[in-house]
């Protein structure tokens, strides 16, 4: 795998970061099963302390659920802190720690979707959603398919060199979210590539689309993508199970895309997007401000 070329910064004021970066690495490496049993306790113990996140979790689940009674989004939202904290450990072992045993009894299917996309050397771009076990299920993906992928760089420095460390044991290169161009190149020559384009952000072209039922400010970055290097779209569902095992599944790709209207390609991503979440909605990352920016230049208040 690929490893980074720049060395990690270790003058003093990044030491608390590295303290924090040493007990994660040891968090990292307790029992999976210890981790599966705390998980759900860090949970709603983060719903306590992040008072504004849970918040916006809650506002989401309102306007994205109206068909729910106050009760069932209430079991929801509980069950979703519950599956973060589980989903805390899952980034941590991803990033620093053992795969095993979270690879037992992997279910993946969908791979001959892929294997046909990719056919003739074609670039293809995996499109999924910003579930709780995104990190989980890259790593186990990438030990079956040789995968990069786009991400938010962190702000802090060392924590950004030691994640990107992490993320690239396994994946064979990480690609920020403002480096279009290498991230055409890999799809050129034939690379394959996750992107998880369902939050909004101030840098990249957007547009308003539906997302819900709602408005949402959505990155038009795969259809640009498709367009620049010509690669397929294959949508990508991944959940964990009850039984603590994890289910990956590749979805027959997006036909006639792109189209010539980012727009329209853009809602229908989004809509793609929709109906994974809907399949697991206590696993997806409501806590982000999805719904902030409005149409006519206001802001929601979470």
């Amino acid at each position: 795998m690929a490893e980074p070329a720049d060395r990690p910064p270790l003058s003093p004021r990044h030491w608390p970061a590295w303290l924090a970066i040493a007990f994660g690495w040891t968090l990292a490496r307790w029992p999976w099963r210890l981790q599966r049993t705390v998980g759900p306790w860090l949970g709603r113990a983060l719903a306590l302390l992040l008072r504004a996140r849970r918040r916006a979790a809650a506002t989401n689940l309102a306007l994205c659920f109206p068909e729910l009674d106050q009760a069932a989004r209430e079991r929801l939202l509980r069950a979703n802190f519950d599956a973060l904290g589980i989903g805390v450990f899952e980034f941590l072992r991803a990033w620093w720690g053992p795969l095993a045993p979270v690879d037992r009894g992997l279910e993946l299917s969908g791979l001959e979707h892929l294997e046909a996309a990719h056919a003739g050397g074609r670039g293809v771009i995996l499109v999924s959603a910003h579930f709780t076990t995104l990190e989980a299920s890259l790593r186990l993906l990438c030990g079956h398919v040789a995968l990069a992928a786009m991400y938010r760089p962190h702000e802090q420095p060392a924590l950004e060199w030691a994640v990107k460390r992490g993320r690239l044991r396994h994946a064979v290169a990480m690609f920020a979210r403002d480096e279009l161009r290498p991230a055409v190149r890999h799809l050129k020559q034939g690379g394959l590539l996750w992107f998880a384009p369902d939050q909004e952000t101030r840098r990249g072209d957007s547009v308003f689309v539906p997302f819900f039922g709602q408005p949402a400010w959505s990155l038009t970055s795969t259809h640009q993508l498709a367009r620049l290097s010509g690669a397929a779209v294959l949508p990508l569902f991944h959940e964990r199970l009850d039984d603590g095992r994890y289910r990956i599944e590749i979805l027959p790709p997006l036909q006639d895309f792109p189209s010539r209207d980012p727009v329209a390609d853009t809602a229908r991503v989004m809509a793609t997007l929709e109906h994974l979440i809907r399949r697991r909605p206590d696993q997806y990352l409501w806590l982000h401000q999805r719904f902030k920016r409005q149409p006519d230049g206001s802001r929601r208040r979470y």
